[in-house]
This record gives C-alpha cells, structure tokens and sequence, in this order.
C-alpha cells in the first residue's frame, strides 16, 4: 500500500493520530509536515518530536511549501523548504497549489531543479487536477485529483497522457469518503492509474485533520 499522508493537526491537538501514524508508518509513501501553512516562524518542538519519530520509524518526510500558483517568489519558496530541512529533517518538498498550466511549467521546473540542488530528493507536486503532462517529467510524484468523494465518483476523468505515465507518479488525494468505503478510494486510485493515494473522512475547510482510516484501522 502506497499513501500519501497530509495529516493537518498539531500532535499536541491528536496525539492518538500521530502514534498511529508512527506505527504504521511503513505503509506510507510519505508524511507532510504542515506545522503553520509552512514552517512556520521557529521549530515547534512538538513538530519536531514528531518528525524524529517518523524518521526513526523510516518514514519519508514532506515540507509543506505553497507555491500560490507560481506567484509566490521563488526565493521565498526555497527559504520554507530550507526551514523544513534544518528544523525537521524533511527529504523534501510538498509543493502546494501548483498551476496546471504548460505556460507556468518552465518557472517549475527551474524551481524544482533549486530544490534537487539544495537537497530535495523527493518533490510531490499538488495541482489538485490533470496538469500538463511535461510537469510529469519534473517531479517524483503529481497530485492529480483533490476533492471530494462525490466528485470523484461521478466527474472523474483523466488525460491520454496519463497512461503512458507510471502509476507509481500519481496520486489522488480524495476526501469526505465515506469511512467504510476508504479502501475502496484506494482501489479506485489504482484503478485510474494512480498508485498513490489518500483518501480521507474529513470535510473542508480541513479535510486533513484527520488520520486516512486505511492506516488507523478503522473501514477494514
């Protein structure tokens, strides 16, 4: 099992979802750190903890970094994900709202090259919908869909592109899933060529405040 795990609450909130989140971690492609929509101003040692715990449990860490659809400067994106590295240990980047458009991919991709040279070995990109394919080439992993069960099931459809693709490069990140039909969304995912996943029970305005129940448990 391939999940990608934004899990949007201070351990101090939910102790219980970060523990279980340690325990399993081996089932996850990866954990984002979101401690303040980014870094954050200094180290939260709570955060820290976390992150030591994760590692030492061989989980691969994300810095969260929003990217605002390119209009964020690029000095400023690479400060967050060094804050990341030097507070929490990350690996690499959880690039947040990333443009879809092949307009924005050439600011992209000289950023995600910035990122590789300062240390990022693994960057996910989140554009939340079908990109233009030469981002694919860019980064280790693209978040195509993000959005609500609903629309998953009904409005769903995906680019040529993506089947010459390796599934191993996508992700779905779908949430308000009903808690018994979370390994369904798993499925689901493979089934449309995405081998990552993480589906999620929670609603906007904070679907990831929750742990998936594919990794607490429950919906088994």
């Amino acid at each position: 099992m391939s999940l990608l795990i934004p899990l949007y609450v201070h351990p101090a909130v939910d102790p219980d979802a970060w523990h279980r989140l340690i325990e399993a971690a081996d089932r996850t492609y990866a954990v984002v750190l979101n401690p303040a929509d980014g870094p954050g101003d200094a180290p939260d040692p709570a955060f820290v903890s976390a992150a030591d715990a994760l590692r030492g449990a061989g989980a691969r860490l994300l810095g969260y970094v929003d990217t605002d659809y390119g209009l964020r400067s690029a000095a400023d994106v690479m400060a967050d994900a060094a804050r990341h590295r030097e507070w929490y240990g990350t690996d690499g980047c959880f690039l947040d709202q990333v443009s879809a458009s092949g307009d924005a991919l050439p600011g992209y991709r000289k950023l995600v090259r910035a990122l590789r040279r300062r240390g990022a070995s693994s960057v996910v990109l989140n554009h939340g919908v079908h990109p233009a394919p030469g981002y694919a080439k860019i980064a280790d992993l693209l978040v195509t869909f993000e959005g609500p069960w609903s629309s998953y099931v009904s409005a769903f459809s995906r680019p040529d592109w993506t089947a010459r693709c390796s599934p191993d490069r996508l992700c779905h990140l779908v949430y308000d899933v009903p808690e018994a039909l979370a390994p369904l969304a798993v499925r689901t995912a493979r089934e449309r060529g995405a081998a990552v996943s993480g589906p999620v029970t929670g609603e906007l305005p904070n679907p990831w405040a929750g742990l998936t129940p594919v990794l607490s448990g429950a919906g088994r």
